[in-house]
C-alpha cells in the first residue's frame, strides 16, 4: 500500500514566535482554525501543550492527536490517534523566519490509508483541509 504524503506551505507576516504561540496552544484553535472545539484530554510535558499532550478536536471530523515533538518557535509535530480512516499519520510543522521578519510555515504529513485505493482521495481532501488550516494560521498570527 502506498504511503500518502501531504506537503503544504504558507507565509505569515508574523514572526515565528507569534505563529508558534497559536499552533502550540490548543485553546486558540477554535478562534482561527475550522474547528468548533479544541481541548486537551491529557496534559503534556514540560507544559500542558507539550510532548505527550492529547488534543481533541470537533468540526468537520472529530479527531484526537498526540503531540510528539516541540521545539520552541521552530517545530511542532503530532500523530493522529483517531478520527479519520488512516493509520501511521504524522505531521511535522516547521517554522522558518523569512528575510522580512515573517514566517514560512511548512506542514508535512504522511499516512497509510486504512481502505485500499483511497490514498489519493485522502491526500486531496486532507491536503485541502491542511492547506486551509495553514493559511488561517498564517493570517491569524499576522
Amino acid at each position: 500500500m502506498r504511503t500518502g504524503r501531504i506537503d503544504v506551505h504558507a507565509v505569515s507576516d508574523a514572526p515565528p514566535s507569534a505563529v508558534f504561540a497559536l499552533l502550540h496552544d490548543v485553546s486558540t484553535w477554535p478562534d482561527w482554525a475550522d474547528f468548533a472545539t479544541a481541548r486537551l484530554e491529557r496534559e503534556g510535558s514540560p507544559d500542558p501543550d507539550g510532548v505527550g499532550a492529547i488534543r481533541a478536536f470537533t468540526g468537520q471530523a472529530n479527531t484526537r492527536e498526540e503531540v510528539v515533538a516541540v521545539e520552541q518557535d521552530r517545530h511542532f509535530a503530532y500523530v493522529l490517534l483517531s478520527g479519520i480512516p488512516i493509520r501511521d499519520y504524522r505531521a511535522d510543522v516547521h517554522l522558518t523566519p523569512t528575510a522580512s521578519g515573517g514566517t514560512e510555515i511548512s506542514w508535512r504529513s504522511s499516512f497509510t490509508a486504512k481502505i485500499p485505493g483511497t490514498t489519493r482521495l485522502i491526500e486531496k481532501r486532507l491536503g485541502a483541509f491542511i492547506e486551509e488550516t495553514a493559511r488561517r494560521l498564517a493570517s491569524a498570527a499576522g
